[in-house]
């Protein structure tokens, strides 16, 4: 099979007798052999098991199990192409979901590209067949958990210890009930929250404890909702995170949402002010504005901030967050972004700019609430381009906005996963 082209998924894309196949492991120009995974009514899909041709692109996985593993789908592709592969499926859909285009490209952010996640969710399952307990991420297309020894992307502290994880669940009497592992970094140690199914014998807090005591972890349980998470004697630690050009330090709970890319996410928040470019006499508003992940930085530089959360958890933590640095011209408030916004306090406020860092789900309900705000620049930090493609038509040509910049961001390294962020403006002109 010859390869078209790469997918927003980052499979290679190919046609036969006139139906698309998406086959894993290609890439763009090469010739392939594959096997057929799946055959739908539409498209078929497949896995590349030999390269006849391959791309100039093409690299050697880091990860001995890339291409098992479902946690990376694009270590193969060379990184900086990589990159161009977002940049490109970025241009696709805000041109074909958005009808626009940014008058201007950012230059993409990139950091080390390897040993870069702190925050992750690991499986956990005891394989009786294997006669051992598993940890780490599931296989590609399956429900079944990979069996890893290490992973390249996880921060060293927990990536390379997968094996001491999965030794230490088998020592424990509730094995077959602990499905999860939460990994949770900052600038210190690793906090790793144990979900436990049933409760631990005191057999299994020593064994617990002795991880944390031979592999410098900090170790909690998880035995019910999040309410219940609770860290073992002497092993809670205050997790928090430093925007040094900014100083600011944002204090973090395990389950905390938190950027997972540190270092990217300092490159993020500098940019984000670079472009708004709050000034000292302007009213700033934040829309999902988490633990104050850029209200904080923001609060630096404008007259004042008022950020807005769903989580009524994380905005009481970035309360806390603002006092902690000392910062007094910021706000925060609780409400449902995606709700009735009419009996907000906010809603009759004036602001000049606007921060909007939504999830995957985007910001459609919130946009018609800003030019009735007062606000003339808008930075859109994006997880997910379809939404903000479509976001951006309803800015640019429902509200009169001007797309003025836009770039992606390598958040995740590896991954199809595509971070972007966008500048819209009304009444500038060049």
């Amino acid at each position: 099979m010859e390869i078209e082209s790469l997918t927003h998924e980052g499979r290679g894309l190919a046609h036969f007798d006139g139906k698309a196949v998406f086959v894993d492991g290609a890439l763009p120009g090469e010739r392939v052999r594959f096997r057929y995974t799946r055959v739908r009514r539409r498209h078929e899909e497949g896995l590349a098991v030999e390269v006849l041709e391959a791309s100039p692109e093409r690299v050697s996985p880091r990860c001995p199990h890339f291409g098992v593993c479902g946690g990376c789908s694009l270590q193969h592709l060379e990184s900086g192409a990589q990159v161009r592969v977002k940049q490109e499926t970025l241009a696709d859909v805000f041109a074909r979901i958005g009808k626009v285009q940014p008058e201007h490209w950012l230059p993409p952010l990139t950091a080390d590209p390897w040993g870069y996640r702190r925050k992750a969710r690991l499986g956990v399952k005891h394989v009786e067949k294997k006669g051992r307990t598993l940890v780490g991420f599931r296989e590609r297309g399956s429900s079944f958990l990979a069996d890893l020894s290490r992973c390249e992307v996880l921060h060293p502290a927990v990536g390379d210890r997968l094996g001491v994880l999965a030794v230490t669940v088998d020592r424990l009497s509730i094995r077959d009930q602990v499905p999860q592992i939460e990994v949770a970094m900052g600038e210190g140690p690793c906090v790793l929250v144990f979900r436990c199914m049933a409760p631990p014998s005191a057999a299994d807090l020593g064994v617990l404890q002795g991880l944390a005591d031979d592999q410098g972890f900090h170790v909690y349980l998880q035995e019910g909702g999040p309410d219940s998470i609770r860290p073992l004697p002497g092993q809670g630690i205050d997790l928090h995170y430093e925007l040094p050009r900014h100083r600011v330090r944002i204090g973090f709970e395990p389950t905390d949402f938190t950027q997972v890319n540190l270092e990217l996410n300092r490159l993020m928040v500098d940019q984000a002010l670079e472009l708004l470019d709050p000034q000292p006499d302007e009213s700033v508003l934040d829309l999902f504005c988490g633990l104050g992940n850029f209200s904080l930085p923001l609060a630096r530089r404008a007259r004042e901030v008022l950020g807005v959360e769903a989580d009524a958890a994380l905005v009481a933590r970035a309360e806390e967050n603002a006092r902690a640095n000392s910062i007094d011209n910021a706000r925060f408030a609780t409400a449902d972004l995606y709700g009735e916004l009419d009996g907000q306090p906010w809603t009759r406020e004036r602001f000049t700019k606007a921060l909007l860092d939504p999830p995957r789900s985007g910001a459609l309900p919130v946009l018609d609430w800003l030019p009735r705000l007062g606000v003339e620049r808008i930075l859109y930090v994006s997880c997910y381009p379809t939404t903000l493609a479509r976001d951006a038509d309803r800015l640019v040509n429902g509200l009169g906005y001007r797309l003025r910049a836009a770039g992606v961001m390598d958040m995740f390294p590896h991954t199809a996963h595509l971070e972007s962020m966008a500048l819209f403006e009304r009444g500038f002109r060049a």
